[in-house]
């Protein structure tokens, strides 16, 4: 029968593997490119959220006082009272109750 050498498992690790080791498992080794990557994106987005405001901005734009002339010549004057007495005066009895049918396969048909 063959006798086996005594190897270990492991080699015999060294004080730069250790700290290489430690080093890997700490959270700062994806968290802080993680972190810089998102505040570095911020801020290379932050142009195009401006451009985005600044378009938005030129579309709503204020009415000049012509525009706004001409827009009140066509206004007509409304009373809050008026328009109730208008709403009270329509005729709300031309209108008949219809019962909707049911769908097929509902209980009750």
């Amino acid at each position: 029968m063959a006798v086996f050498g005594s190897r270990p498992l492991r080699a015999q690790s060294t004080a730069a593997d250790n700290i290489g080791r430690i080093l890997k498992k700490h959270p700062s080794y994806f968290g802080l490119p993680f972190i810089l990557l998102m505040v570095g994106g911020s801020f290379a987005l932050s142009t195009f959220t401006q451009t985005r405001y600044d378009l938005h901005e030129k579309k709503v734009s204020q009415v000049s006082k012509e525009e706004e002339l001409h827009m009140s010549k066509n206004r007509r004057h409304v009373d809050i009272r008026e328009e109730y007495f208008r709403l009270q005066a329509q005729d709300d009895e031309d209108w008949e109750p219809v019962r909707v049918p049911r769908p097929p396969g509902s209980e009750n048909q």
